[in-house]
């Protein structure tokens, strides 16, 4: 018996296939069909998906056979993924001096027949076979070679496939990973920030305040300016604060919220009867959802529409309606609208969509990014539809 050598890239080989992250999974039915048809088509009682790695031929997918592995040592696949040929065929073992006394030929299953087709890697690396056995010498058809590397390709699409969704995933884990750091690192920034601009703006005060008249108007400016700068980024501090805490829903509980109590109570807190009308649209008396969260939600956007109306009144229309898994929300407005290139950023934290807003105040680009994160928790999806000139409407989901 011929032991066979390694590949002449054989540390590459091997670590492209554990890249793929397939070695002792589960066997996959989408696998095992084209393992079955394999065998149909080349009219053999063994078909397998086998794998070399250091030390072993692991199978994938097994027709025929009850073994899980055998050694590499013995592997017919071990010789195939050195051919220079992407097919290897052996019509009768016992008269091929390489594999005439292999236990895999004079014991069970008795491998007299073998025909396979290399698996390779994008990087052109080989991986192991497709291969077909059988205990009688034979050969294959012309059709069923090329049937078997087509579905040998087959094969590699869907290894590939896997080997591509495991990335993402992973790559998704370190982007929530990452995340969570950040926010956690935004919180930290934030508490730290707390006190020392607490203890600024109180100076600017206390110091504006006894020595008003002492300073020219030069000075005065430059004292107003501190407290504008301070209170812009005593905002900025709340706002990133607001953002990382909401993270355990466990942590608080559903009740009912009676939808006309809360649009009366929302105008109440943001506006005042003179600058702000807010009508409310529903069929629905209550909703069981998280009161806080929303309250936060609609805050948010009330006073978006509040502070960015180019009107005497800022009207805002809710509408609320629901259907078998989610509550159902619109928050329109009679502002300025959104234009376009800024409706895919502006849920993004940090994103300005205008400079100022009616007021004179810069935002800075927390408020909606916190509604689109509460509401993701609440398992739904927020959106926006306007035309400059013809307000906006916020689109949005929570689940029952």
């Amino acid at each position: 018996m011929q032991k066979p050598s390694n590949h002449k890239k054989e540390s590459k080989r091997i670590e492209s296939l554990k890249s793929y992250l397939v070695l002792d999974t589960e066997s996959e039915e989408e696998i095992d069909n084209l393992t079955q048809l394999a065998s149909e088509i080349c009219e053999t009682p063994i078909s397998l998906v086998s794998l070399i790695d250091e030390n072993r031929q692991w199978f994938k997918s097994k027709i025929g056979l009850e073994v899980n592995e055998t050694s590499r040592d013995v592997a017919f696949c071990a010789h195939a993924i050195n051919e220079k040929d992407d097919l290897f065929i052996i019509e009768d073992a016992r008269k091929d001096k390489r594999f005439f006394d292999n236990p895999l030929v004079t014991s069970h299953p008795y491998v007299i027949f073998y025909a396979g087709v290399v698996l390779k890697s994008d990087e052109d690396l080989p991986l192991g076979t497709l291969c077909v056995i059988d205990n009688s010498p034979r050969k294959l058809s012309d059709k069923q070679i090329r049937s078997l590397k087509t579905i040998s390709k087959q094969i590699m699409n869907l290894l590939n496939y896997k080997k591509s969704m495991h990335k993402q995933e992973e790559l998704r884990i370190q982007l929530v990973q990452k995340n969570r750091e950040l926010e956690r690192f935004a919180s930290i920034a934030a508490h730290d920030l707390k006190s020392p601009l607490a203890n600024i703006m109180s100076a600017a005060n206390l110091f504006s305040e006894i020595y008003a008249s002492q300073i020219d108007t030069q000075g005065n400016l430059l004292i107003d300016s501190i407290e504008k700068s301070g209170q812009r980024l005593k905002l900025l501090v709340d706002g990133l604060l607001e953002f990382t805490k909401i993270d355990d829903l466990s942590l608080i509980t559903k009740s009912k919220v009676d939808l006309i109590k809360l649009t009366k109570d929302l105008t109440k807190l943001i506006g005042n009867k003179d600058n702000i009308k807010i009508s409310l649209n529903t069929k629905l008396k209550t909703i069981k959802t998280y009161p806080i969260l929303l309250d936060q939600i609609l805050i948010n956007l009330f006073s978006n529409s509040l502070k960015y109306s180019n009107k005497k009144i800022a009207e805002i229309e809710l509408n609320v309606s629901e259907n078998s898994s989610h509550y159902l929300f619109i928050v329109k407005d009679n502002g300025p609208g959104i234009s376009k290139k800024n409706q895919t950023t502006i849920f993004n934290l940090f994103q300005i969509a205008s400079a100022e807003d009616q007021f004179g105040n810069k935002g800075n680009g927390i408020g909606l990014a916190t509604v689109k994160k509460i509401i993701e928790k609440l398992g739904g999806k927020i959106r926006v539809e306007s035309e400059e000139g013809q307000g906006a409407e916020f689109h949005f989901s929570i689940s029952k």
